[in-house]
């Protein structure tokens, strides 16, 4: 079978034109997937919109109501950064519904990758970030608290601090939460993950693979987790508005391989999620994004999964 990728037409809902959040590039994503050859619309497994219950593991019932109701207070519309609407409350379900399809997938096959997710930033009862219900975070206490694993270690790799999975899961011994991130960026207060790494402005492909290897060789065996969840945020690129790290196109491959070839070298399932990435050009943002899921696809045809 194909390597299990999700996506679904609700991830690009309407959008300001010229908004600093790229909305339109999970599209362009799907597109360039299928213009490629990686997958066809047909293969691409599309989720359900995630309950109401399963969000309030991780976050405030009220706080859940008043943001899909549109009612969210001026200050929290603010930190979030994105204009409210039907649609895009839809699209936010309907994504961490895809990240729990994607979870799912990786734990029956080995290997599956989101088209969207790794919304990282969202809080318990507030947004920040352009990220609104934390994916990551609700995919970790859900299948903990359904005994589907033991442990799960969430391997953060956007150029930002993952401060609200830090934050939603400091009190879930189980969920083991690192983050890679430039020291130097957005969140201005940073949280306590339960592994920070804070990179200098400006690291390049060969430092910043090495420390992807030596975290890895060194966290992997020490909790041996049943399920890694991977945020292969692409803001870390040398051209991206929003990072200040200087990796190519070629790192990005690099590390996402090294990545996934980590955690399956040692038998443990994988999921990725497509996390930050910021750029007025939308198209080569796309195949940025779809680095990911071509390694993916590579990583899935050498060792023979599904």
């Amino acid at each position: 079978m194909p390597l299990p990728l999700v996506y679904h037409e609700d991830y690009s809902p309407p959008f300001p034109a010229g908004h600093r959040f790229p909305m339109e590039k999970f599209r362009l994503l799907r597109d360039h997937l299928v213009a490629s050859g990686l997958t066809t619309d047909a293969e691409l497994l599309r989720p359900e919109l995630c309950p109401a219950e399963i969000l309030a593991l991780v976050h405030c019932p009220d706080y859940i109501a008043r943001y899909m109701a549109g009612e969210l207070a001026p200050e929290d519309q603010r930190r979030l950064g994105l204009p409210w609407s039907d649609a895009l409350a839809r699209r936010t379900v309907r994504a961490v519904g895809g990240s729990l399809l994607t979870a799912e997938l990786a734990l029956r096959h080995g290997l599956a990758c989101h088209l969207a997710g790794g919304t990282h930033h969202a809080h318990y009862d507030f947004p920040s970030g352009f990220c609104i219900f934390n994916d990551l975070a609700v995919i970790a206490r859900y299948l903990l608290a359904a005994g589907r694993v033991q442990r799960v270690l969430i391997f953060d790799c956007d150029v930002h601090q993952g401060d609200g999975t830090a934050r939603l899961l400091e009190d879930e011994p189980e969920a083991i939460t690192v983050s890679l991130h430039c020291e130097q960026n957005f969140p201005a207060r940073k949280a306590r993950s339960d592994w920070d790494i804070p990179l200098p402005r400006g690291m390049g492909d060969a430092d910043y693979l090495k420390v992807v290897d030596d975290t890895l060789n060194y966290l992997l065996p020490i909790y041996q987790p049943d399920l890694v969840l991977y945020d292969a945020g692409v803001d870390v690129h040398k051209d991206d508005a929003l990072g200040y790290l200087h990796l190519t196109d070629a790192g990005l491959a690099a590390r996402d391989e090294a990545v996934l070839d980590h955690c399956l070298g040692r038998d443990i399932p994988v999921l990725g999620v497509i996390g930050g990435g910021y750029s007025k050009d939308l198209p080569a943002l796309a195949r940025r994004h779809g680095v990911l899921h071509h390694s993916a696809a590579r990583v899935w045809a050498a060792r023979g999964l599904g």
